[in-house]
């Protein structure tokens, strides 16, 4: 870690850990928050609306610094970094973490849900067991915001699952490795700053995910067809430190929760508008953009079927009775 990012990390942690009581009536809660997005996604773009509505509606008790595009923390480490109080608040794609606990990985089963509708129902259902998981550690969530529903990238037609039999598949999670195993692929863990770069190289040849992604990345530069098979709807999960929360004065926190509660229903809705601009942009850029064959959706279903009893196996008496209720609604 260089000099510069531990004394953001030091200076972070500092002023989380500097009691309210004896400080100046003026003094701010001084907050760093790590997001692994660019400026330019929308996710990005919810999470900075947020936190002007949070700094604004806490009358200054709270100054919030973001640190964007993994520049301060990468993926993996954002979770714990909010944990330890490295930084205060973070943003992490939550089902990259089903490594830890299965069920924040549970939106990550390939069409478990297919609609946006279908989206909501799990998310509500599951957000009781996500809170209280992230609670155990110290940690508070604070909203979750869908990706735009996942594709294939290639540069060969996807017409069946077979297709995919012996590629090097990009993934990003525990759930996205099974698959990949599944339809005979190999997985390889990349991060979506270093995914252009995978491409070049020859380490993937294939990947599945948002259309947003794909834009951020470009991926007319190293694809040639994008298929929306609607993969998944996974959600990013925006938390803070517990700690440093409940160390603010009771209006700031209720700032900090009603900006959240916004930014949960605006950012629902720029997910949707997203998928319908995004595709636009692949197509125009020179992807060709096809909608999934039939033979394709039989295959995505047995994959699916799968994985949803292996999640259940991992997942226990909870976990069936996320299902059960999910599947009732």
């Amino acid at each position: 870690m260089n000099l510069h990012r531990r004394s953001l990390l030091a200076a972070g942690a500092a002023g989380a850990m500097l009691p309210l009581a004896g400080r100046p009536a003026l003094a701010q809660a001084r907050w760093q928050l790590a997001t692994p997005y660019p400026d330019g996604n929308f996710h990005t773009r919810n999470l900075r609306q947020f936190v002007e509505a949070a700094q604004q509606a806490s009358g200054g008790a709270v100054q919030i610094q973001m640190h964007t595009n993994a520049a301060l923390l990468k993926m993996p480490e954002i979770r714990r970094g909010v944990q330890t109080g490295q930084v205060q608040m973070g943003e992490i794609l939550i089902s990259a973490y089903g490594n830890e606990d299965p069920f924040f990985e549970v939106d990550g089963i390939p069409q478990l849900v297919t609609s946006y509708e279908q989206a909501r129902k799990l998310a509500d259902l599951s957000r009781p067991y996500i809170e209280a998981r992230l609670k155990r550690t110290g940690i508070t969530l604070l909203y979750m915001v869908p990706w735009p529903p996942s594709g294939f990238y290639t540069n060969f037609p996807v017409d069946t699952i077979e297709a995919l039999r012996g590629n090097k598949m990009r993934t990003f999670s525990a759930a996205t490795n099974r698959f990949a195993t599944l339809v005979g692929a190999t997985p390889t863990l990349v991060q979506a700053a270093e995914v252009p770069q995978a491409f070049a190289t020859g380490v993937v040849n294939s990947m599945v995910t948002s259309a947003a992604t794909g834009v951020d990345v470009q991926a007319w530069d190293f694809a040639k067809f994008f298929t929306p098979i609607g993969f998944t709807w996974t959600k990013n999960a925006v938390m803070v430190q517990s700690r440093a929360l409940e160390a603010l004065p009771e209006p700031a926190r209720k700032a900090i929760l009603d900006a959240a509660k916004a930014a949960e229903t605006r950012g629902w809705e720029m997910s949707a508008a997203e998928q319908v601009a995004r595709e636009k942009i692949l197509a125009e850029r020179g992807m060709t953009v096809s909608p999934p064959t039939a033979a394709l959706k039989e295959g995505m279903a047995k994959v699916s079927e799968t994985m949803v009893q292996e999640w259940l196996a991992k997942a226990g008496e909870d976990g069936k009775k996320l299902i059960d209720a999910y599947r009732a609604a």
